[in-house]
């Protein structure tokens, strides 16, 4: 090997990247020394930026696509070096990969409890979390506000930051929003849109922007959240009373159960007092050593006279009615009741003939048959 092919040896004429991890945001070209060969091929792919830092100094950005490095497609190195048209020589420089696609599914939650005045419970702490997607939109700044000199740089060093700031954003439009704890979980969406807009600003000076956010879950404390349960409870519960009722008609309905043998015993007890009770006042209402009474005790009342039994009758689509069966008696004496006609009465399903109604099937047996015609 001749001394022209070992130095051409040490530089490099070929630069690119291939990520094999899900989670680098940064990665240093690694040349050990070597110089960067003048017109080396820079290929950079998509989801992808090549940063050129030249001693401590932010240089050139490159987007995706495929470079050859020269003076005309170096301008920001090329004023730093002061590099004349002619110049063909290698020439020592970093170069920095950012990944700019999306690193989706980073968590993000409150540490503590946020406190926040609720406009039925009043104050109230308040946890919440969710999930966010991030990606590098300004490789320059990105790397020199947050990556400095890291030649291998996740995104785990930056999320515990990014934590920060949505949670303080969040504790702020959480305290403004004025929404019942009760209807946050309708307004997670508007919420985490405003909270997005708030973040923007503060981490577009780190060079990143966060095209979705989400907050999964808004909850309260432990205690709170069974006092609400408890709340709920009885709103389906209703009247206590009545449900007291029916639990202890089922617990009386198992057979077995330590409910329905003493409620038996209770039942028993109490059925053995009210005999006791009436034989002593019928022994009270008799006299001395079994003699009759004085005087009779008052009889009961009679009981109230049955509700007389109405019914209605259809004719030409017209109801007549309501008529007693007496009513309908002479009904069936004049013709105008016949055993086809239509008749209803509360109670009954449907319309009916009037002798297939038991009630009235007897009016016609009793009526005497329509007179034989004259002559």
């Amino acid at each position: 090997m001749g001394i022209l092919d070992f130095l051409s040896g040490e530089f490099i004429d070929v630069i690119g990247w291939t990520d094999d991890t899900r989670d680098t945001m940064v990665w240093r070209f690694e040349r050990e020394g070597h110089a960067i060969k003048y017109g080396a091929k820079l290929t950079v792919r998509e989801g992808q930026s090549a940063v050129f830092v030249h001693e401590g100094q932010l240089a050139d950005v490159f987007g995706p696509g495929l470079y050859m490095l020269e003076t005309n497609n170096l301008p920001i190195l090329t004023t730093l070096q002061h590099w004349d048209h002619g110049f063909k020589s290698p020439f020592q420089s970093e170069v920095y990969f950012i990944n700019t696609t999306r690193i989706n599914d980073l968590k993000w939650g409150t540490k503590n409890p946020v406190m926040t005045r609720d406009p039925e419970f009043g104050p109230v702490r308040l946890r919440a979390f969710g999930t966010y997607s991030m990606r590098v939109s300004d490789p320059g700044k990105f790397l020199t506000e947050i990556v400095g000199t890291d030649g291998e740089f996740t995104s785990d060093e930056i999320s515990y930051q990014l934590r920060n700031v949505i949670v303080q954003e969040f504790s702020r439009a959480i305290a403004g929003s004025n929404i019942p704890v009760l209807d946050m979980a309708a307004n997670t969406a508007d919420m985490g849109k405003l909270i997005a807009t708030a973040i923007a600003p503060t981490i577009a000076n780190y060079g990143l922007s966060l095209p979705e956010f989400y907050i999964e879950n808004i909850s309260l404390p432990e205690a709170v959240e069974a006092v609400l349960d408890k709340r709920t409870s009885m709103g389906i519960v209703g009247d206590v009373n009545k449900y007291m009722q029916f639990n202890a008609a089922e617990a009386m309905g198992q057979p077995g159960s330590a409910a329905s043998a003493g409620m038996g015993a209770a039942m028993g007890a109490g059925i053995g007092a009210g005999m006791g009770m009436a034989m002593g006042h019928q022994m009270g209402a008799a006299g001395p050593w079994g003699q009759a009474p004085a005087a009779a005790s008052a009889a009961p009342p009679p009981p109230p006279p049955p509700v007389e039994k109405v019914w209605h009758m259809a004719v030409n689509g017209q109801t007549q009615g309501p008529y007693g069966r007496g009513h309908l008696g002479r009904m069936v004496a004049d013709g105008s009741l016949t055993r086809d006609s239509l008749m209803w009465t509360p109670g009954q399903d449907g319309w009916m003939r009037a002798e297939d109604v038991t009630e009235l099937a007897q009016l016609f047996t009793i009526a005497p048959p329509p007179p034989p015609p004259a002559g």
